[in-house]
Parts: structure tokens; C-alpha cells; sequence
């Protein structure tokens, strides 16, 4: 299982330089990390991991006499040396005052260039990139749960490592834990370990630092193919393996379009309702929001994304955060031809246009600088990078490649890019240089040079931007327009049969303020109040907030308090904290809700109940 697809390419093409990561203390042309060996204890009564990482060093520069490493709030216990026979030496070390956004600088002298350093060091309750849950804040209530989030610079918080995407490495863990939970990272897993608190994990391929992650707590398991299974809570895994149970057949159908899936098994632990983000791409492991869980499959799209992040993200991967749409502009397009090849090209083309749409609403509010696929970084955050003009405006420069190139062309385009950088961090520039010989040189008069610059260089959308059309959005708008009007009450919606992708363009395409009247009526004809489905919910907790129907309030402060999903939560904090009586229920609602969210989400409701929150 080791030798995978890919494996021969890792050593095939030359290291590229990088401009220093903007976001990182990690000097890479004086020393890098190739290899992590973890040793850690998952400890639920301190809520921290504690243990020793040992880091395999190649050292570039003959004169270097530190290494320095990225931290988060970690605890030092002590650094040595290691030499061939693994016999070790104290080496010194300094811990920088504490940057609000980059964490502590750590800088080790090793003037004699150890071949490895070994870090003993224990975690903080509060670490940025852990999430530590009590029995009652879990599904079944049974037993304390713990995950990671490393994107995309919290793996500091939890690993003293080089915290940047253009740094990859191995790894290895031994991780203990009390006996009866199940510890899982993002390796290859053993769905028959047996749960006696000893787990081994191998991660073979070189990745970056925001892809290793950690989960552990009352996980069970069910296969769901050859190469996959579902993790997750008990009460939770059976209703997970029937949503995910085409996992091998979205494998099978990316293989066909962009080569070999090189990872081995691809698995998906469904979360606690606290995971901040829909989904997170580590590899051979996907951690999964539980919102998706609908029991229709309609919002399964998730699992093609971040399936999709292995080849595009995980494979190939972008070497700073300011080049982050290479991961997700080219993960949101895969995504969109897997789903119209696995549930139809209706889906897929509801789905881009859902996405377009909203971008073209929101992206002159943006800045200039951050309406670009590549913005300057300066005052641009690691986590602000994840905009959708990353996700959605790459997605749409890709599209448009393709209805230029002609599909066939750019498939094989773009097979061949994963296949030529797999295993590496590129940035932009070595991107382009990449497509302007193999699409753009190759097949003159589709598209000029100064036309793909625009939409990688330039802000906002260009005008001739080609969008997929839906007959049945074209029937919704209608219904919109008339039900606006006031002509066409809300009982006679032709709605029975919409899937979710359709409400939620219908809610969508509502005024940001609907009259109230207009908003009661909804409710009356098609009860959306108490929806268990997250996607429909915001949306129409937010219309109601902002109309003034404070009926609902109960019902949105209980789906505010049920689910830690940024996404899925911050816009009703929006739509409260817009009058001082939403501000103040908002706040007493933040109060009892806190205790069960992420630190990233803390963090994002605590900027708009401050007012200092800037919507993305």
C-alpha cells in the first residue's frame, strides 16, 4: 500500500524556490523538514496532548547555526539533539514574545547541524488548532471527543513544526489515549484497530503542516467500499455510511478523468456539529460537517470536494496562502465535474450557478486587493485567504478554460498538471507558466494571455464570464418575481418538489429585507421554521431576522447553539447585530452557545458582536 500511484514522481522535478511565507518563521533555504515522528498522549482531564515530535532536518545552508520552527501557545519542556544512534544532546532554544496572528517564533541552536531534534512539549487547553468537547457536547453523550483543524496555520498549536503549504513531509505517530476511544489522524487507518489506547499511524507521502490532523473519542466504523469507510459517533455512523455510500463510485469516476487516486484508502470521520467547516481535505481521512446529513444525498457535493482536494490541494498543492485558489478553485471545478458525472449535469450547473450568483452579489462590497485569485499579502490573514473568490472565482476561470478549450482539451490539461506537479507546492507563476505552454500556446485564438492574467491578476469578474444556465432556476426566478409582486401567493409555489439546491436559490434571490408579510407567508405555506436541513435554515433565519419576524427567534438561536459551522452560524449573528434588541439576544444566545464552538468560530462571532467583523 505504500507504493502508490504517483510515489516515482515525488523526486522527479527540482525543488522550487518561494518568496518567504509571509505567515511563517520557517526559514526553508537554511534548513527543512522532511520527516515528523509524533509521540503523543490524548489527555481529555488536562484537554491538551502532550509527548515528543522528532523533526528529520536537511540542512541547506553550510553556515546556519539555528533552526527555527513555528508555535502556538505551546509549552517547551525541552530540545535535543539526536545523533545517528539516536543518542541525545541538550540543545538550547529561545521562545519568542507571543505574535497575535503568527503565534511564537522558536529558534533551536544547533550550530553542529543535528540530523534530527526531538521536542518535548505539551499542548494548550485553548489551542487555535484543537477542539477538546465534554460527553454533553457530543452526539451520544457518552465520552470526551477531540479533533483537529490545522488550516490554515493552527498545526503550530498542537506540533512545533514549519507551519507553511510550500513545506512538505513525511510523518509517523504513536499516540495513547484511555481505552474505548478510537484515535484517528490523517494516515492510512486500521477500521479493525482494537480500542486498547495504543495506535500506530503512517503517513508515507509528503504533505504540508495543514493537512496532518488528529481526531479521538467514541468513533465506531462502517465500510462503505473497497477503499472507504465511515467514521463517527455511534448514533451517527449508520445515517453517515447511507449519505456516503457512493464513496467508491466518486473515486472511481475522478480516477477516470485525472489518473490514479494516489492516497489509498479515502475515508470520512463525521464530526461533532462543532466543526467550524464544512469539510476539511485531510488526507486519506475527510473530517465531515454532520449538517450534510439530510438523508437525500442532496448536499453529498462536500464529499466531492474534498475528495476532489486530493488531487487538487492534497497532490498539488499551493506554496503560500495567498495562492490558496489553486487549491480551491481547482478543487470547486473537480467537484462540479464529478457531481454531473455521478447525479446528472442539472445538479452540477444548479450548484455553479448558486455560487456565481452569490459571488457576483458580494464581491464589489470586497476589497480590490482581495477580489483577486492571487492578492497581495499584506493584510491579508492565513484564514482570510479562504474567500469565495479563492473557492468560486477560481472555479469560474476554470470553467471558462474549459468551454474555450473545448473539454477533452482541458481534461487532458489538466490531468497532465496533476500528473507533472504531483507531490509539490507551486505557486502561482509556475501555475501559469504550466498552462500558458500546455493550453494557452498549444491552442492559439482561444484565449489570449492578457485574458487569463486578468482573471488571476485583476479584480472583480470579467464581463464576458460564461454562466451555465438551469431551466428550472429560470421557473424560480419567475415564481420569485411573482411572489415579491404579490401575485402569486406563497401556497402556490410550485416547491413540492425542489431539492435543497433550489430553496436555497430561492431564498437566495430574495431581497436582503422581505416584508414581513411576505416572510409569514412562507412560513405558513411551507413551515421552514424548525427545518432540520442547515443549508435551508440560515438562509431563512436571516431573511426573518432581518424583516423584523422575531417568532422565529427561539427556533434561530436553537440551530445557532445545535451548529458550530462558520458558514451555517455567523450570518444570523450578522442579521441580529443589526438592531440593539438582535445584538442583545444574540449576545445572551453567544453566552450559553460558546462553551460548545470551536475556537475559530468564538472567534468569528466575537468580531461581530463587536462590530469589528468584516463579511467575506
Amino acid at each position: 500500500m505504500r507504493l502508490l500511484p504517483f510515489a516515482a514522481l515525488t523526486v522527479a522535478f527540482p525543488v522550487v524556490a518561494f518568496a518567504a511565507d509571509p505567515h511563517s518563521y520557517a526559514q526553508p533555504d537554511v534548513v527543512k523538514v522532511t520527516h515528523l515522528d509524533l509521540d503523543l498522549k490524548v489527555d481529555f482531564g488536562k484537554r491538551e496532548l502532550a509527548g515528543n515530535a522528532t523533526l528529520k532536518l536537511d540542512w541547506k545552508d553550510g553556515k546556519a547555526k539555528d533552526l527555527v520552527l513555528d508555535t502556538r501557545d505551546l509549552a517547551i519542556a525541552r530540545v535535543e539533539a539526536l545523533d545517528a544512534a539516536g543518542k541525545a544532546s541538550p540543545l538550547k532554544f529561545a521562545l519568542a514574545p507571543r505574535d497575535k496572528e503568527l503565534g511564537s517564533k522558536l529558534t533551536i541552536q544547533a550550530p553542529s547541524h543535528p540530523a534530527s531534534v526531538r521536542i518535548a512539549y505539551a499542548t494548550s487547553p485553548q489551542a487555535s488548532g484543537l477542539q477538546w468537547l465534554t460527553p454533553e457536547q457530543t452526539a451520544d453523550k457518552k465520552q470526551p471527543f477531540m479533533f483537529s483543524q490545522s488550516e490554515s496555520i493552527h498545526a503550530r498549536s498542537w506540533v512545533p513544526l514549519q507551519d507553511s503549504p510550500a513545506i512538505r513531509f513525511t510523518y509517523d505517530a504513536h499516540v495513547t489515549a484511555p481505552k474505548d476511544v478510537r484515535v484517528v489522524m490523517s494516515a492510512i487507518n486500521d477500521a479493525k484497530h482494537p480500542l486498547d489506547g495504543d495506535f500506530t499511524f503512517d503517513q508515507p507521502h509528503p504533505i504540508p503542516s495543514y493537512l496532518l490532523a488528529i481526531a479521538a473519542g467514541d468513533i465506531a466504523v462502517k465500510e462503505t467500499g473497497p477503499r472507504s469507510a465511515v467514521y463517527a459517533e455511534p448514533s451517527v455512523v449508520g445515517k453517515a455510511a447511507h449519505e456516503f455510500e457512493d464513496t467508491e463510485k466518486l473515486i472511481a469516476t475522478t480516477e477516470k478523468l485525472y489518473g490514479p487516486y494516489a492516497w489509498g484508502r479515502y475515508d470520512i470521520l463525521v464530526l461533532p456539529p462543532s466543526f467550524p467547516f464544512g469539510g476539511m481535505e485531510n488526507p486519506n481521512m475527510t473530517f465531515a460537517t454532520p449538517t450534510v446529513l439530510v438523508g437525500d444525498k442532496s448536499l453529498v457535493s462536500l464529499v466531492s470536494h474534498e475528495l476532489a482536494h486530493s488531487w487538487s490541494g492534497n497532490l498539488v498543492t499551493s506554496a503560500a496562502w495567498r495562492d490558496i485558489w489553486l487549491n480551491e478553485g481547482f478543487t470547486t471545478y473537480v467537484q462540479g465535474r464529478i457531481t454531473e458525472a455521478v447525479y446528472g449535469k442539472a445538479l452540477a450547473d444548479e450548484e455553479a450557478l448558486l455560487s456565481a450568483r452569490e459571488l457576483q452579489k458580494t464581491i464589489g462590497d470586497m476589497p480590490e486587493n482581495t477580489q483577486k485569485l492571487t492578492p497581495d499579502p499584506r493584510g491579508v490573514g492565513a484564514d482570510d485567504s479562504l474567500s469565495s473568490v479563492a473557492y468560486d472565482k477560481g472555479s469560474w476561470f476554470l470553467r471558462t478554460l474549459e468551454q474555450r478549450f473545448g473539454r477533452e482539451n482541458f481534461d487532458a490539461y489538466l490531468k497532465g498538471y496533476f500528473a507533472h506537479f504531483a507531490f509539490q507546492s507551486i505557486d502561482t507563476d509556475t501555475m501559469f507558466a504550466y498552462l500558458k505552454a500546455n493550453l494557452l500556446d498549444k491552442y492559439p485564438g482561444k484565449m489570449s494571455e492578457a485574458e487569463a492574467r486578468a482573471w488571476i491578476w485583476q479584480p472583480g469578474i470579467p464581463k464576458d464570464a460564461p454562466l451555465p444556465t438551469s431551466p428550472r432556476f429560470d421557473a424560480i426566478d419567475k415564481e420569485c418575481t411573482d411572489f415579491l409582486a404579490g401575485t402569486l401567493d406563497a401556497g402556490k409555489l410550485d416547491a413540492k418538489g425542489w431539492n435543497t439546491q433550489e430553496w436555497m436559490y430561492f431564498l437566495d434571490r430574495m431581497p436582503d429585507v422581505m416584508p414581513i408579510d411576505r416572510v409569514r407567508a412562507l412560513d405558513a405555506a411551507w413551515h421552514l421554521t424548525g427545518t432540520p436541513n442547515a443549508e435551508i435554515g440560515m438562509r431563512w433565519y436571516a431573511h426573518a431576522i432581518a424583516a423584523g419576524d422575531k417568532s422565529v427567534w427561539p427556533a434561530a438561536a436553537e440551530h445557532m447553539t445545535r451548529i458550530g459551522r462558520l458558514y451555517l452560524t455567523t450570518p444570523l449573528y450578522r442579521a441580529f447585530a443589526r438592531t440593539p434588541d438582535g445584538l442583545a439576544f444574540a449576545k445572551a444566545t453567544y453566552a450559553k452557545a460558546r462553551s460548545g464552538y470551536h475556537p475559530l468560530t468564538q472567534q468569528a462571532v466575537e468580531r461581530i458582536l463587536a462590530g469589528t467583523s468584516k463579511k467575506k
